[in-house]
Order: C-alpha cells, then structure tokens, then sequence
C-alpha cells in the first residue's frame, strides 16, 4: 500500500502499544457541525476572508496522505496560513482510530481555490491514537480545543464538544457510503469557528480531551513563514 507511515501510540484498557500505521487516503471534511447556526457562523466566518461557501455541508476535500506529519514545526509560504484543531478518524490492521491535528490551511490561497488550499499546507497530527471503540459511547462528551501563540502570547482559539459536530458513523457514510472507512484512510471531521476571527499564528497547539475516560492528547507546532518573492 502507497501513502505515509507514521509510527503511533496506541493508548487502550490494556495499557500502550507502539503501532506503524500506513495511511494511503487522506480526507478533509468540511462544515460538518450538527448545528446549522454555528456551522453558518463558520461560514461567515470564512466569507469575511473573502472565502466563497461551500457547495454543500458537510464537503470532503481530497488532500495527498503525505501531506500528514507529527513534526513539531512546519514551513508554509508566505504569512497567511493558519491551523484548525479538528478529530481525526483512520483505519488501519482492521481497527477505527481517533486522533487529533490540525488542518492548516492557506487562507490566501482559499479565497480562490479551497481544494488546492487545502493541498498546500502540511497537516500536523499528534502521533498518539485511542481506540474508536473505546469512546464511541460516550463520543459526543469528548472535546476539542486549540491555542494560538501571537506576538508571544498564548490565547483560547478554539474550543467545543463532538456534541457539535456530525457523528462519526454519519459523516463517514456520507463520504463513503454504508461500507464505512475504508483500510488506510484518515478523515479530518471539521471544526470549531475561532475564537476572536481566523488569523495566522507563530505557534498553534491542539488537544482532544475524554472528560469520562479522563485522559487527553496534546500536541503543537511552530510555523515558520516562507519569503514569497514572485
């Protein structure tokens, strides 16, 4: 099988375990809350950079598998690009995963073209994993939050429940009908309207959080800006 691998950690009942995934398809949902107001904030949200709605809610943008990474920094051109924290589904030897990254996005680059701005930035992802099944019941408790470091300064970005968000089952059916994820693929599952506007950050940090299993995954990266000469 083609794509990237990338070596996680495997959090489950019985203890960790140390697992080399191989993700060949890479997905990035968009507009996929549950709510129609706050799914139409994010919206305006993004029309307000000049960004034009989607063709429908929720959209699934095609991104290569290699563009996926754990560093902790990564490069984009120019000063325009920005992170959003999102859940991340995979599925690999046969099990569902749920993860947490970032699908940083070219915000320029998205005001003409939002599926190639989508293929232009590296998407940061935290190399521990959790069971799907392990959270499944208890899904929508679970939450997403995200900070941005600006001018040295750590603030909230992002923050809120799966509650808002479309169902795993739900959106993977939409996208890929009742077979569900198919072996080796990932699905970023959307996200949250940030806090204060979208805005590019020197350092962007993301959890996901399991209030009942009482355990949460953190990770974050430095973004160096490019020189666009021509």
């Amino acid at each position: 099988m083609s794509g990237t691998t990338i070596d996680f950690t495997v959090h489950q009942a019985s203890g960790a375990s140390q697992q080399r995934l191989t993700i060949a398809h890479l997905v990035i949902a968009g507009w996929t809350g549950r709510d129609p107001v706050a799914r139409d904030k994010h919206i305006a949200e993004l029309e307000a950079l000049g960004i034009p709605r989607p063709a429908t809610t929720p959209i699934y943008y095609e991104v290569a598998a290699s563009r996926l990474t754990t560093a902790r920094a990564i490069e984009a051109s120019g000063g325009d690009s920005s992170g959003e924290v999102e859940f991340v589904l995979l599925r690999a030897n046969g099990q569902v995963y749920v993860g947490v990254g970032s699908d940083h996005t070219d915000r320029k680059v998205e005001t003409y073209n939002i599926t190639v701005s989508k293929q232009m930035c590296d998407k940061p992802i935290a190399p521990e994993l959790w069971l799907y099944s392990d959270v499944a019941a208890h899904w929508d408790r679970i939450m997403l939050r995200a900070y941005a470091t600006i001018g040295g300064k750590r603030e909230l970005y992002q923050e809120g429940a799966l509650a808002g968000m479309l169902p795993p089952d739900d959106l993977i059916a939409r996208r890929f009908g009742a077979g569900g994820l198919p072996e080796g693929a990932a699905v970023f599952g959307g996200t949250f309207a940030a806090k204060g506007g979208i805005r590019p950050a020197e350092r962007f940090d993301y959890e996901i959080s399991d209030p009942v299993l009482n355990r949460t995954i953190r990770y974050g990266y430095a973004v160096t800006a490019l020189a666009v000469v021509g």
